[in-house]
C-alpha cells in the first residue's frame, strides 16, 4: 500500500468509532471500539503464540483453533513466532508465512498479529546457509502480507488504529555481507527506506485501550547474527513513542485498562535467567554476560514510569521464553512491587518433549477492580500431541 493511502486509512481508524458485528455460534456480537466509547460490558479475549513450531504442533493446531472458535470472543491475539528459530521449516519456505495467513483466516473473532523474531530478526542465520534471508527483506514481506490494511485478520474484522510516525525502517539495499566468509556482526542492509510502523496497531473495546508493539527476541535485533542497530534504534523510538500514545489514549478516553502485545521476554530481574535476560530490578539495566546489547532497557525505563503514572491495570502480554506465566515482576527505582502491573506469558514451546499448544481466555470487566483475570485453556492435553 502507497504511504499516502495507508497515512489516510490510519487517520480514519483513529477518528471514526463504530460497532464491531458478527455470528459467533448463531450469536450476534456488538463490541465497540474506537474513541468515545464507554461500556462497561464484560467480554472475552484469547491469546496465543509461539505456534506452530513443528509439525506436530501445527498438526493439532486446528483443534486450539476449533476451541477459540467454539467460544464467544471479542479478538485474538498471537503474540508472534510462525516457526522455531532454527531447523524445518526456515524462512525461506513461505509457507510459514501463508499457513499463519490460513490460521488467522479460519479464526471466526477478529484476529490480531505481531511478529516474532522468529519469524524475521533470525532469518539471517548464518547456521541457515543458503537459505539464509535478509532479516529486515522478511520485516517487509510481513508487513506487505499481515498489515497491509488498517483491519484486524479474521473472519471479522475491525478498524484498528496504525502507527504512521515516527517512522521505521524498510529494507533499501544489500551490502553484500553474506556467506561463509561474511562479518556476522555487522548488518546485510546497506541503505533503508523510510516507513510506517504499520505493525503497532491499537484498538479500544470496552473502556480498554489494546495496543501491539514490535519488540523482537534475540536482544530486539541487537545481537545474534548480523544485529541490525541502524534499524533497531528506529523501531525502538517508535515503540516507545507508541507506547507513550497508547496511556495518553487511555487517559484522554477515561479507560480503566491497558494491555500491551509484544513478542520478546524483556526480563525484569535478576530470577529468571533461564529464560530472559537479567536485570537489576530497581535500574532496569541488564547486568548478564550479553548486558553490551540489550535491546530492551530503555523501553523497559520508559514503561515503568508510564505504568506507575496511569495507576490503573496494565497487562504486558509476550511470548519468547516458552514458558506459561501470570504474575507481577516489575519493581519501582526503590525496589517496591508496581502492582498495577501485570505480565502475561502465552504458551508456546518446542516439540515433540513439550506440548503448549493450548490458548488463554483472559476475561475483562471493566467494572472490576482488577478489569483482567486470567483463565488457560488446556486443549491438547497430550503431550506427544496425538490430535
Amino acid at each position: 500500500m502507497a504511504s499516502a493511502t495507508l497515512i489516510a486509512l490510519t487517520a480514519l481508524a483513529f477518528t471514526v468509532p463504530g460497532t464491531l458485528r458478527g455470528d459467533n455460534n448463531s450469536k450476534v456480537r456488538d463490541y465497540a471500539y474506537g474513541v468515545n466509547h464507554h461500556s462497561s460490558r464484560a467480554y472475552s479475549i484469547g491469546l496465543w503464540g509461539d505456534l506452530p513450531y513443528s509439525a506436530e504442533q501445527a498438526a493439532v493446531l486446528p483443534n486450539l483453533i476449533a476451541d477459540m472458535n467454539s467460544q464467544d470472543l471479542a479478538f485474538t491475539a498471537h503474540d508472534g513466532d510462525l516457526r522455531q528459530g532454527s531447523g524445518s521449516p526456515n524462512c525461506a519456505d513461505n509457507s510459514i508465512y501463508t499457513n499463519a495467513l490460513g490460521y488467522f483466516a479460519s479464526l471466526r473473532a477478529p484476529a490480531i498479529f505481531t511478529p516474532g523474531d522468529n519469524d524475521w530478526t533470525d532469518c539471517d542465520r548464518l547456521s541457515l546457509g543458503a537459505d539464509g534471508r535478509n532479516s529486515l527483506s522478511e520485516l517487509d514481506f510481513e508487513r506487505s502480507l499481515f498489515f497491509s490494511t488498517p483491519y484486524t485478520l479474521g473472519q471479522d474484522k475491525f478498524l484498528q488504529e496504525v502507527q504512521s510516525t515516527p517512522r521505521c525502517n524498510g529494507f533499501g539495499s544489500s551490502n553484500g555481507n553474506v556467506g561463509p566468509n561474511s562479518d556476522v556482526t555487522k548488518p546485510q542492509t546497506a541503505t533503508y527506506t523510510d516507513v510506517p510502523c504499520v505493525e503497532n496497531r491499537r484498538w479500544i473495546v470496552g473502556t480498554v485501550v489494546y495496543a501491539t508493539i514490535d519488540i523482537q527476541g534475540s536482544c530486539n535485533n541487537l545481537c545474534d547474527d548480523y544485529p541490525d542497530p541502524v534499524e533497531y534504534a528506529a523501531r525502538n523510538a517508535a515503540g516507545i513513542q507508541w507506547m507513550k500514545d497508547t496511556f495518553a489514549t487511555a487517559a484522554a478516553q477515561n479507560c480503566v485498562a491497558v494491555m500491551f502485545i509484544t513478542q520478546a521476554d524483556p526480563g525484569f530481574d535478576d530470577t529468571d535467567g533461564t529464560r530472559a535476560p537479567t536485570r537489576n530490578a530497581n535500574t532496569l539495566v541488564e547486568d548478564d554476560a550479553a548486558k553490551a546489547t540489550d535491546g530492551f532497557h530503555d523501553f523497559l525505563v520508559a514503561l515503568r514510569a508510564q505504568v506507575i503514572a496511569f495507576g490503573k491495570p496494565v497487562a504486558y502480554v509476550h511470548g519468547d521464553s516458552h514458558y506459561f506465566r501470570v504474575d507481577k515482576p516489575l519493581l519501582d527505582s526503590t525496589g517496591k512491587r508496581v502492582t498495577n502491573f501485570t505480565r502475561v506469558e502465552t504458551f508456546g514451546d518446542h516439540q515433540p518433549t513439550l506440548g503448549d499448544v493450548n490458548w488463554l481466555k483472559v476475561n475483562v470487566d471493566p467494572s472490576s477492580r482488577e478489569v483482567f483475570s486470567y483463565e488457560p485453556q488446556i486443549v491438547n492435553q497430550d503431550p506427544v500431541l496425538v490430535p
